[in-house]
């Protein structure tokens, strides 16, 4: 569906159409103390509110020298993504800005300034002192994630990249004030349903912050930079600090799937966190709580822009440049000046163009426009020489008198004087080593495309040929994978670039056509208001079961999370357990083994002298029938509980049931193993495959683990084997199980779950049904258990049972009704039983 703003720019009638779009630009002043201003109109109705916070507030902020008391002036950036948003939500969308200003305001003037940005341009503003700003902006944020983000590995020894704490320290109390900031804005209009929509790399550590004092808060984050690969992310001391934060938010953006790979890679090798699509939507399960994975990229503001070029003085400065370079083969190129926009090597792309095509020399030029640097450092100054020594290079070999191949324009230049280059340009060189997203090539585009006003401007009609533009970009930005028709690059190849340059040029005007009627296609129809939109539209989707859930605060530091569980779900205490144990007579009692009572990192997988006194204890009172329900061998099992003789035992998942020690085993099928012979094979060509990973043959069932092999490549393999063996056993008695680091064959119809149903189907049968059941489970298998529970005591038909505990090992989502928080605990609840109960053999 085309957006409304898109529908605009169909309709490109006058300039007072485009500047009826434009709302953006205003423009306040505030000499010394600001004066006062008028009070804006109030809405009538209440608006829903989007609270965007970044490290900086998109304003331009200069002093006006030329008044008597030095005003303060502040506008919308127009050029800014961030100040675009503001035109890009519905109009009942009230939308207010939290961030620092680009500029030193005196401690005297900040609560004024302040003011007047709240009530005129709805900007929260943040003061941070000096040093700290210092710290976490330059130092951390510029200095060390930003090279890291964009695949510069931290080197020992080299000034400005080493992990600084002090450093990290100011990024996280910085962190903590945009939260603080950003909760009183909230507190203070007292909005239930606003959503925080936080940007970029600067505020990674502020959703644990705002979590942590706000458990439904709305929180999206999008992050502009790329998402390097889990090698290079690795590096960061505070790796584990990172995600643990990002993962506190409802939705987290990138602008491409590489980016969003990289991230979920991380989470899996570090956290050991899995992610699931469903419906074309991507979200990591995180306590409970679902992290949707939002894949984006960033549009450009059509109407804005729009305006912009029908303007007089931009018509103006087209033609002039258009009868500067008549006759030229003209290439534009805009970039900010910093290490990774890859300007030196266009420029040595550009000499060997020449260099091998003599007919190109004096008709090429390449016009490379740089945006002042972000930050200073000496890296700045010596990529500045690089590319001022090459383009020298090229233009003394290459030029001639009045003529230069390599026209270098450091900015700053205003946007009109862009917008006129893109304008007359006959191709976009875009070619960065690394970038975020990078939306040059967007508006050169539009800017070829024109409008009725530049049009006519420039006596083009009906008769004229069709509008054309040719883009090179690199394959390393965020904007490639959307330009389908463009011609992609490794800028690190100068030889690949100066022969995409060549057939840049040489392409036939039709093709040309095509390939600028394609972009501009995906462009109009995928702008900066399709990208908030969008964005807004799956995070409320993201929230919808806020509040159908209930929290718990679990972790200090870093390590907080917020656990989302079922409204019903509690710890289960030892004064609960027995005040029912005491008033009842039947009691089925069923434990886990492997984290539940031993714990699963314990290199003696035996039970305790503990465990056993523990379960003898329970065993001896006659009331209680006691079943260790294991998924390993019944012979290991036997062995290990050898010595509790009223011990029940279901293994194998309950494959294998005995009652008591002495007497004989069960089965709850056939055994007909005939298929274990076609799975071993194919399980250890895996294994040969797959290093680090292992089978397990039990007498039943056949586990492949491959907990120690590579996070990646092991889940690749247990799809591979999962669809292999599914498909070889079609016919078979059995179920291909996927579980956690597994891949386990066994028969059907065996689980944890039935053996629930057997013993209470056969205590009753026997005339003692069970009127109190505690089963207590740690993990996946253990969830049948719990679901076989729930389901026997919604059945109306069956006889009720009294007191029921369903138990879980840990603060997780589950099927259980309560939970404890460790091993501990559960000998603690066991060992708790009142000794009135016990009676003697």
């Amino acid at each position: 569906m085309v957006s409304s703003c898109c529908l605009d720019q169909f309709n490109m009638l006058s300039t007072d159409d485009f500047r009826v779009m434009n709302r953006i630009p205003r423009v306040t002043k505030v000499p010394g103390l600001v004066p006062e201003f008028e009070e804006d109109e109030q809405q009538s109705m209440p608006r829903k509110r989007v609270i965007i916070v970044s490290n900086q507030l998109p304003l331009r902020v200069w002093r006006d020298d030329d008044s008597v008391s030095k005003e303060w002036c502040f506008e919308f950036d127009e050029n800014d993504l961030l100040a675009q948003l503001k035109d890009s939500f519905p109009p009942d969308t009230e939308v207010r800005y939290v961030g620092t200003l680009k500029a030193d305001v005196d401690a005297d003037d900040q609560d004024e300034v302040a003011r007047v940005l709240r009530e005129k341009l709805s900007c929260e503003t943040i003061f941070l002192p000096v040093e700290m700003r210092n710290l976490f902006y330059h130092g951390f944020c510029k200095h060390y994630l930003w090279p890291l983000f964009h695949y510069m590995m931290p080197e020992p020894g080299s000034d400005g990249v080493r992990f600084d704490r002090a450093q990290w320290t100011a990024y996280v109390s910085a962190n903590k004030i945009f939260a603080d900031k950003v909760l009183e804005v909230m507190f203070r209009d007292d909005e239930d349903g606003d959503h925080v929509w936080v940007h970029d790399y600067h505020l990674m550590a502020l959703p644990t912050f705002l979590r942590r004092r706000c458990n439904r808060v709305k929180l999206g984050f999008f992050l502009h930079s790329p998402f390097p690969s889990s090698d290079i992310y690795k590096t960061l001391p505070v790796r584990d600090d990172i995600l643990r934060a990002l993962l506190n938010c409802d939705m987290i953006g990138f602008h491409t799937f590489d980016y969003a790979r990289h991230f979920l890679s991380c989470c899996r090798r570090i956290l050991g966190l899995h992610s699931e699509s469903n419906r074309g939507h991507i979200a990591l399960e995180y306590y409970g709580r679902p992290v949707t994975i939002k894949i984006l990229p960033a549009g450009i503001h059509m109407g804005q822009l729009g305006s912009v070029i029908s303007e007089e003085n931009t018509i103006r400065m087209v033609k002039e440049l258009k009868d500067r370079y008549e006759g030229k083969i003209l290439m534009i190129g805009v970039d900010d000046l910093d290490l990774f926009k890859g300007i030196p090597q266009k420029f040595a792309a550009v000499g060997e163009l020449l260099e091998r095509n003599h007919e190109l020399r004096g008709k090429v030029v390449l016009v490379q426009i740089t945006n002042p640097a972000r930050s200073l450092g000496r890296d700045v100054q010596l990529l500045l020489d690089e590319a001022n020594s090459i383009a020298k290079e090229v233009n003394t070999k290459y030029g001639k008198p009045g003529f230069e191949p390599i026209v270098f324009v450091q900015g700053p230049i205003t946007t009109r004087e862009k917008l006129a280059y893109y304008a007359v340009a006959d191709y976009c060189v875009v070619t960065p080593v690394r970038d975020g997203m990078n939306l040059v090539p967007y508006k050169y585009t539009v800017c070829r495309q024109g409008c009725p006003a530049l049009d006519k401007a420039l006596g083009v009609d009906e008769n004229s040929p069709p509008k054309n533009s040719v883009i090179i970009v690199s394959e390393f930005i965020g904007c490639s994978p959307s330009l389908s028709g463009a011609i992609r690059v490794n800028p690190w190849d100068i030889t690949e670039m100066a022969n995409a340059m060549c057939t840049a040029i040489t392409l036939p005007d039709t093709e040309k056509h095509l390939r600028h009627e394609k972009h501009y296609k995906y462009i109009i129809s995928h702008d900066v208001s399709y990208w908030a939109r969008s964005f807004e539209q799956d995070l409320v989707r993201a929230c919808r079961e806020h509040y159908h859930k209930r929290y718990w605060r679990v972790g200090l530091g870093f390590a907080f999370r917020l656990v989302a569980m079922e409204p019903n779900f509690r710890k289960l205490i030892g004064d609960t357990l027995n005040s029912s144990y005491k008033i009842t007579n039947s009691r089925l009692i069923l434990l886990d083994y492997d984290g539940t009572m031993m714990p699963p990192t314990s290199v003696n997988k035996g039970p305790s002298h503990e465990v056993i006194s523990v379960l003898n204890r329970l065993c001896s009172d006659s009331k209680n029938i006691v079943f260790i329900v294991s998924g390993r061998d019944r012979g290991t099992l036997g062995k290990w509980f050898s010595s509790c003789e009223k011990l029940g035992i279901a293994a194998e998942h309950g494959y294998f049931i005995r009652w008591t020690r002495d007497s004989p085993w069960e089965t709850s099928c056939p055994m007909d193993l005939s298929w274990k012979e076609v799975v071993e094979p194919i399980m250890q060509l895996y294994t040969e495959a797959t290093d680090g990973s292992c089978i397990e043959n039990k007498e039943t069932a056949v586990v492949w683990h491959y907990q120690d092999a590579d996070p990646d490549f092991s889940l690749f393999q247990a799809k591979e084997l999962h669809d292999h063996l599914e498909n070889v056993l079609a016919n078979e008695p059995v179920v291909v199980k996927k579980g956690e680091h597994i891949v386990e064959v066994k028969p059907q119809g065996v689980s944890k779950g039935n053996v629930v149903e057997n013993v209470i189907s056969s205590m009753r049968s026997k005339g003692k049904a069970p009127d109190f059941l505690l089963c207590i489970g740690d993990d996946r298998s253990d969830e049948d258990m719990f679901e076989s529970i729930a389901r026997s005591s919604a059945n109306s038909i069956l006889p009720t049972i009294a007191e029921i505990f369903a138990c879980t090992v840990g603060l997780k989502p589950s099927r259980a009704k309560y939970y404890v928080d460790d091993i501990v605990d559960v000998i603690g609840l066991l060992r708790g039983v009142p000794e009135a109960s016990v009676q003697p053999n």
